[in-house]
């Protein structure tokens, strides 16, 4: 490194985004702290990424570890903002404050009568599937529902079929558990259901398993399997919707769970104060796009249902929320409205649950961050870079200048100051009992 800043920006979250913004600053010279909920920093990576995923997670921690494994990086775990630190604290010590701490918290299910029945018949995604992950390690978390055949899935995006997914694996590892067999997910999610059941000379039949449904309130064309391009032609667009299409019936036949499209939940059956089922609008999608009911309504019945529609931010005191989300005024940058020096990367901004747009969004802002803070800006003026899935390709001049105008006059804080926050950082970290070396602390 060429320049050593006397700047210090905290980044809250180490995942993929957080992880990519510690290292863009730090290898501008920029000193950083990054705040992490979890004793390690891997977040969705390690508890929303269901674990016959082994070969990707071990993958992503690998690329988390040489990004936090960095001098200038101070990694500070098991601390959650609002409660541990204050988030004033944060944009009164640090020149800038980048929110890299995904999307948490379930989107609620969509009819609010049956909000009230969590843990009588209504469960949400995020709890079930870190549930799952940690079902065989030492930190195993008590399970949210007894899993069980014929649950009802609403949803319709790629957490979803991962629901299903789950669903059917435990639901199969059973079975043969009780003719003495193993079962092993990871080879399940390579070869399919029925190889794997022929190589114990049994066929789908043979199990008993009616079988898990997703119900989606659109055409499967619209699940969201494949991204469609932004001013996609009209010969894209059928590209893109035959493929979707083809993705979901391939996992049908390959997982062996259900799919029901153009059902959307319009009320709940409640038994002996227990939600057993949900009754959906039939839906019919116009030549426009707009969904509309039929006047057809199915009633489904089932051991329990599960949310998944989605993940939102968890709120953070005194971080200003627009409805579910973070109050963006500029949502490629992720400037926040009302906090000048403060920035969102990765999924709290982008709203996907997806690895490289969050590790892109990441790099994004961090590289601007700390061009400004360096005052490089004109190293970003040329070179396209892609944001968000909602937007365009942008050319990151575009994003530099926002920066600069918010950050570039900004005067590096006092030593007195940064030795203070330093101070702070490293008294929390002894507080959890982290002693600086991060390889050994993640294992």
């Amino acid at each position: 490194m060429e320049q050593r800043s006397q700047h210090i920006v905290a980044v809250i979250g180490g995942a993929c985004a957080g992880a990519e913004v510690a290292a863009h600053l730090a290898d501008q010279g920029v000193e950083v702290v990054v705040f992490d909920q979890g004793r390690r920093p891997y977040g969705k990576i390690e508890d929303g990424l269901p674990r016959w995923h082994r070969a990707q997670r071990l993958r992503e921690y690998g690329i988390i570890d040489d990004k936090l494994d960095r001098p200038l990086v101070h990694y500070v775990p098991l601390t959650r903002i609002g409660e541990d630190v204050e988030m004033e604290a944060l944009i009164q010590g640090y020149s800038a404050v980048v929110l890299a701490c995904g999307a948490w918290r379930d989107r609620p299910f969509p009819l609010p009568q049956a909000r009230p029945f969590v843990g009588r018949g209504l469960v949400y995604q995020n709890e079930l599937v870190r549930w799952y992950n940690h079902l065989e390690s030492e930190d195993a978390v008590e399970a949210p529902v007894e899993i069980a055949d014929g649950a009802l899935i609403v949803g319709g995006g790629l957490a979803s079929v991962d629901v299903a997914k789950l669903h059917m694996f435990e639901l199969i590892r059973r079975a043969l558990a009780l003719r003495g067999l193993p079962f092993d997910c990871e080879a399940a999610d390579k070869l399919g259901v029925d190889k794997i059941l022929a190589q114990h000379d049994l066929a789908w039949e043979d199990l008993g398993i009616e079988g898990v449904t997703i119900f989606y309130r659109r055409r499967l064309e619209d699940m969201p399997l494949m991204t469609m391009p932004e001013g996609a032609s009209a010969e894209k667009v059928a590209k893109v919707e035959a493929a979707r299409v083809k993705i979901i019936e391939r996992s049908i036949r390959k997982y062996r769970f259900n799919v029901e499209p153009l059902a959307r939940p319009a009320d709940v059956v409640v038994e002996g104060g227990q939600l057993v089922g949900v009754i959906f609008d039939r839906m019919t999608v116009e030549p426009d796009g707009v969904l509309k009911p039929t006047g057809e309504q199915l009633t489904r019945r089932g051991p329990y249902v599960v949310s998944s529609i989605g993940s939102i931010p968890e709120p953070i005191p005194g971080v200003p929320m627009r409805g579910e989300l973070f109050d963006f005024e500029d949502w490629d940058l992720g400037r926040l409205t009302g906090l000048p020096t403060v920035f969102g990367a990765g999924n709290v901004v982008t709203g996907k649950g997806n690895v490289i747009v969050s590790r892109r969004h990441g790099g994004a802002i961090g590289a601007h961050v700390a061009a400004h803070l360096m005052g490089v800006s004109e190293a970003l003026e040329d070179g396209p870079t892609e944001l968000t899935a909602a937007a365009p390709v942008a050319r990151a001049k575009v994003h530099a200048e926002g920066v600069a105008a918010l950050l570039s006059s900004m005067t590096p804080p006092p030593v007195s100051q940064r030795e203070a926050t330093l101070a702070a950082a490293a008294a929390r970290q002894a507080a959890v009992g982290y002693t600086g070396d991060y390889r050994t602390w993640v294992g």
